[in-house]
């Protein structure tokens, strides 16, 4: 176990579970001291009371998904997302007044985000004179991202939105090789002589 202390964060729909809890004739104190840092909202540091037993098989045991939020959650979050989305574009065309209202987040704008984030992690970008720092397995999940997006959406893309998805694909795929032939077919520098 780690000394870098973990973040949990809290989900707010289980205030419902914590109430229940609560007001059950069984629950015992140390269980209601439990159940009160989850009453405040956002994260909290958790730490570790002892070592787990036994490693989980999976990644979907070691970690369970909440329950989905109902549809009206959704559509709460959803207002509330949008009334914040709003005052922030308020406050920041009065500090800049020639700002015009940003642009809709469309497909096209994920996938030129995942082609320049894969771009940047393969170096470019990068100053004049300045030596490029490679994430080269950063690149790689990327660029398998815009894979995975290109197969969930097959089908369901305007013409348009294919060919730009299958360019993106194509152009970081080349630059990925390129990349790669570079690094492989570098000579590994000689081992030190022992004297």
């Amino acid at each position: 176990m780690s000394d870098t202390p973990k973040f949990e964060v809290i989900d707010r729909r289980k205030r419902k579970l914590e109430e229940e809890a609560q007001s059950a004739p069984e629950a015992q104190p140390a269980q209601k001291a439990e159940a009160e840092p989850l009453s405040q909202p956002g994260p909290r540091l958790v730490t570790p009371v002892s070592e787990p037993a036994a490693e989980p098989e999976s990644a979907q045991d070691a970690y369970p998904l909440p329950e989905a939020p109902t549809a009206e959650e959704s559509r709460e979050q959803k207002s509330a997302y949008d009334a914040s989305t709003a005052r922030l574009e308020d406050l920041i065309r009065a500090q800049n007044p020639g700002v015009g209202p940003q642009p809709p987040v469309t497909f096209e704008s994920l996938a030129q985000q995942l082609y320049l984030s894969a771009m940047i992690q393969m170096g470019a970008g990068t100053r004049e004179g300045e030596r490029p720092r490679v994430d080269i397995l950063g690149a790689r999940q990327t660029i398998d991202l815009l894979g995975i997006l290109a197969e969930k959406t097959k089908g369901n893309l305007s013409a348009q939105e294919s060919r730009m998805l299958e360019t993106v694909l194509f152009e970081t795929r080349m630059a990925f090789l390129e990349l790669t032939n570079m690094i492989t077919l570098q000579t590994p520098p000689p081992p030190p002589v022992a004297k």
